[in-house]
């Protein structure tokens, strides 16, 4: 019997110079990544083997891979980050992928600009 399950990493943490100032990408900022993802977890149910799921760690490393390069808008990082996710991992039913960027320079207060991706 096919199970969809949600697996969800939140609150990864990343360095990263993306902005379209230059003073963003001089000085960097702090980047914000939440993923969640849908897929059948019926085989790893029985067999408790990491080969039957998504693995975590691989989510993480794309991400990671995708704040390397600087770009000028989240849009063009999630998006990288979310061909690089469907590319190694087919299989998932489908997923969602927020992008965030701390105090981003608004011309006031604003915590987080986030982009949300949905794949």
């Amino acid at each position: 019997m096919r199970r969809e399950s949600t697996v969800t990493l939140r609150g990864m943490l990343f360095a990263a110079r993306h902005g379209c100032l230059p003073s963003e990408r001089e000085e960097g900022n702090v980047f914000r990544a939440d993923f969640s993802c849908r897929l059948d977890t019926s085989a790893a149910e029985k067999s408790d083997s990491l080969a039957d799921t998504v693995d975590y760690s691989r989510i993480y490393a794309l991400i990671a891979g995708a704040m390397e390069p600087p770009c000028n808008l989240l849009e063009c990082v999630a998006g990288r980050a979310a061909d690089a996710i469907s590319a190694e991992f087919p299989g998932l039913a489908g997923f969602e992928l927020t992008i965030a960027k701390k105090n981003p320079p608004v011309g006031g207060l604003c915590e987080w600009a986030e982009v949300t991706i949905r794949r």
